[in-house]
């Protein structure tokens, strides 16, 4: 079968949701066992979102490759077997990048370059660029529907449907049916108008998306039909839902996934939607509950630490246990009152860039650990924790890291300025390299420590995780930290890198360099976090505040 690909674009308002989207649409296709490929096309002129705010852009999502790309990848890892890698996000900058850097060198023969056919032929070529053997490729257009930055990437797309053919392409459009209170009464002008505004640039959708508060009736759905020019059966809602993994069993419900094998003429077997089932029910019928402490300084945005809250709960998934996050504010830990870690039955410390708020993620690290509370540190998490320990066990006064404090007395955390990557290429950088790709990027090995809380969890001798940090363990260390008790359970395959620490005498304390949560799945929850919620399971039973529900 000759690739088919599905094109996703959205209208009316931005936030929609279109990497739920796409990635349900990926996931009901793999349950027909069919295999798909995602990518995404973002429009900001970065090369990649690795500079960007998380308050701007939200988390930054790795891949096993090294990629930073947008967090609609981890949508797409976390409800399909697809694994995600350079060739799955692109943005205006790199596209612009690479057709001026063939400029430079000539490579167009003296000719203009233009927006059409150089820009477009770039996307189109990077769309196209994908593994044989799969069968569908879902492609997420980033922006909204009349945004000018968006314009390219749909001028590509309209060219891909005559360059592939009708039967091997498929335009969806996500759009929004409001609902007005004062009117009650729901409202299919904005959707018209986006479609209008989609067909007048060449690209007619086949089937529409209809996000809404609740489901729409069929003279509802009729009537958008006939205003925007598709089949009746082809109106899908796009209902509201409180659980994101109950989304493709709603398409599935609504006739999606019918519908596109339809368009597409493709044969495949029954869908077997049976582990999307089982996991809403498990959500929704929890035998217990604990709130985990998630201490950082983007709590006020969620997109932040998307993957994070999704590991969470794949973590009460795989213990039956539904997982309340108190979202804790470090700087006001600062203030010098720790109630807002009253009662928490697991503290987790996320990564992050920057010296705000640090001291008091410090400080929850140090209730955690006098307190005998679960502890979880990832990346930043797992420095702090390193530098909490040095400051308070080992009496290593002022310790820090000199990403925080370049003169500081004892840097247990510091810039390796010469290393040796992924592809046994040495780097080097300083503290004044370029901050775009000059980290530590990621699937790096990892060995364990027989015996250690990791190697329980993984049960396994190695393991490869993903990374984005630049600052590194200060070995020279590493014999006074092991004195007073921390122990380092997972360490590069040279010795060199150190990727895990546990801390003896404490019912359950870890902190990785690592960013487990890009490779947690719902139906395939991380160990680590797996185990960090049975951890906190049994500290909230010992505490004698478990109800079973």
């Amino acid at each position: 079968m000759r690739q088919k690909f599905i094109f996703v674009t959205g209208g009316v308002v931005s936030s929609l949701g279109k990497g739920i989207a796409s990635a349900s649409i990926g996931a009901l296709l793999e349950s027909r066992g069919l295999t798909v490929a995602l990518k995404k096309l973002d429009p900001y002129i970065n090369v990649d979102p690795g500079t960007m705010s998380p308050f701007q852009h939200g988390e930054v999502y790795v891949t096993d490759d090294g990629a930073e790309t947008d967090l609609d990848l981890g949508h797409y890892e976390r409800f399909t077997n697809s694994t995600g890698s350079k060739r799955s996000n692109f943005t205006t900058g790199q596209v612009y990048d690479s057709v001026i850097s063939r400029e430079r060198k000539g490579e167009y023969l003296g000719v203009t370059v233009q927006v059409i056919p150089h820009i477009t032929d770039e996307i189109k070529n990077r769309i196209l660029d994908v593994d044989d053997g799969i069968d569908i490729v879902i492609v997420e257009i980033g922006g909204t529907v009349g945004d000018i930055e968006s314009l390219p990437f749909l001028e590509a797309i309209r060219q891909l449907r005559n360059d592939l053919g009708k039967e091997n392409t498929l335009f969806i459009h996500l759009t929004l049916v409001p609902f007005i209170k004062t009117a009650d009464e729901v409202k299919t002008k904005p959707t018209q108008h986006s479609v209008k505004e989609l067909r007048e640039i060449g690209i007619q959708p086949d089937i529409l998306l209809c996000r809404a508060e609740d489901f729409l009736k069929q003279p509802l759905k009729d009537k958008i039909a006939l205003f925007c020019n598709v089949e009746k059966d082809a109106v899908i809602t796009a209902k509201d839902v409180d659980i994101i993994y109950e989304v493709p069993l709603l398409y599935h419900s609504e006739g999606l996934d019918e519908k596109i094998t339809k368009i597409l003429n493709i044969w495949s077997r029954k869908p077997d939607l049976s582990k999307w089932e089982d996991i809403v029910h498990t959500i929704k019928n929890p035998k217990r509950n604990v709130e985990i402490a998630l201490v950082g300084k983007y709590v006020r945005l969620k997109d932040s630490y998307k993957s994070l809250n999704e590991a969470l709960v794949h973590g009460g998934i795989a213990n039956n246990c539904r997982v309340n996050i108190r979202y804790v504010d470090s700087e006001e830990l600062e203030t010098g009152s720790l109630s807002f870690l009253d009662g928490v039955d697991g503290i987790l410390i996320p990564g992050g860039f920057g010296d705000r708020g640090i001291e008091g993620k410090i400080m929850a690290i140090r209730y955690a650990r006098e307190k005998k509370i679960p502890f979880f540190g990832l990346c930043l998490g797992m420095q702090l924790a390193v530098i909490e320990i040095g400051r308070h066990l080992a009496g290593l006064e002022g310790a820090h890291s000199t990403e925080f404090n370049e003169h500081t007395p004892n840097p247990l955390i510091y810039l390796i300025e010469e290393w040796v990557d992924r592809e046994n290429v040495v780097q080097r950088r300083d503290k004044f390299s370029a901050k775009g790709g000059t980290m530590r990027l990621g699937a790096y090995k990892c060995m364990l420590k027989q015996g250690s809380l990791a190697s329980r969890a993984y049960m396994q001798e190695f393991v490869y995780e993903r990374h984005r940090h630049r600052y590194e363990f200060n070995m020279a260390f590493r014999s006074q930290l092991e004195d007073c008790g921390m122990e380092i359970t997972g360490i590069s395959p040279d010795g060199k890198l150190v990727e895990i620490i546990e801390l003896k005498g404490h019912p359950w304390f870890l902190a990785c360099q690592f960013h487990p949560e890009f490779k947690s799945k719902p139906f395939d929850p991380h160990p680590l976090f797996r185990e960090f919620i049975k951890a906190s399971i049994r500290h909230r039973q010992e505490k004698g505040r478990c109800k079973k529900r």
